[in-house]
């Protein structure tokens, strides 16, 4: 029984081109190979973030993925934002697959994105994130952004099948594709993997006085680049727009930290109940009143049968 056992345990692990003709193999080829294949020369999208420009060598590879990582709180989402407000600015137009619901449309606006150049997708799970990113640089869209979110990501990594047909699809529409994830999604499929880690905050304000965020230092590592294989690190800077203006009007300070829904309007947390005083019964609400007072016979059917 062994020797059968083994022979089809070879059989399985077999690669699924052996038993098709030699004339038909020879013009396969594995989709590793496909995204390595030479195509010319080399187009270049830029950040319009010189010390990113320079860590990719000129700027985003267009018909590449390209994944950046990052923990939160490590600046990553911050980096994005300035890519796509340089994107808009000069009059590109960018897509947003923003799996996990991390835009907020004032915040962006004041990093100077133009939103009428933006598509803002809000995917429930991976596939369809991946899904919205094919559909994106089918469009011819410059810029393609896929963002997955904090940890835990719906619906998982995805499968690398699906990573690989998302990175062949941007090389045949030659279109720059960002993937910013809290760890790394995309396996194989990635041609330059980034990893961005926080050094310290800037603040301004001294003393028991509220402190305002003005900006984050953050470093960016080139861990992976079939461009570029050796790693190398850079350092940036990212000020946080208007900070000035909310440090000398209180109020505009007050304004901006108050959470806004995707409407517009501002949501306040409902308010806690003030326990009772001591000695003092607490009255039921008026409407629990009106519950006690109903007839009993009013919820029940014919010969005091209860309704369903």
């Amino acid at each position: 029984m062994g020797a059968p056992l083994r022979k089809s345990h070879r059989l399985l692990h077999r690669a699924p081109s052996a038993g098709l003709p030699a004339e038909l193999r020879a013009h396969l080829s594995p989709a590793r190979e496909l995204l390595d294949s030479p195509s010319g020369q080399e187009e270049l999208f830029a950040s319009g973030l010189p010390a990113l420009d320079r860590l990719l060598a000129g700027g985003l590879p267009r018909g590449m993925l390209v994944e950046l990582r990052g923990r939160q709180g490590s600046g990553r989402f911050s980096l994005v934002l300035a890519l796509l407000a340089a994107a808009t600015a000069r009059g590109e137009a960018a897509a947003l697959i923003d799996l996990g619901g991390q835009l907020d449309p004032e915040r962006a606006t004041a990093c100077g994105a133009d939103l009428s150049r933006l598509l803002w997708v809000h995917p429930h799970t991976t596939r369809e994130a991946l899904a919205a990113a094919e559909i994106a640089l089918a469009g011819a869209l410059p810029l393609v952004v896929l963002e997955l979110g904090l940890p835990p990501i719906p619906g998982g990594r995805g499968a690398e099948a699906a990573w690989l047909r998302l990175a062949r699809a941007a090389r045949g529409h030659r279109g720059a594709l960002l993937v910013s994830a809290p760890y790394r999604a995309s396996g194989t499929a990635a041609a330059e993997v980034l990893a961005a880690r926080p050094l310290q905050g800037e603040w301004h304000g001294a003393g028991p006085a509220p402190r305002l965020l003005r900006g984050l230092a953050l470093a960016v590592e080139r861990e992976k680049s079939r461009r570029h294989p050796q790693p190398e690190t850079v350092e940036l800077v990212l000020r946080a727009a208007g900070w000035e203006a909310m440090a000398a009007d209180p109020a505009t300070a007050e304004r901006r930290r108050r959470p806004l829904s995707l409407a517009g309007r501002v949501t306040t947390p409902f308010p806690r109940p003030s326990p009772p005083s001591a000695g003092k019964r607490r009255e039921p609400p008026a409407h629990f009143s009106r519950l006690l007072a109903s007839p009993l016979s009013s919820a029940r059917g014919p010969a005091g049968a209860a309704r369903p």
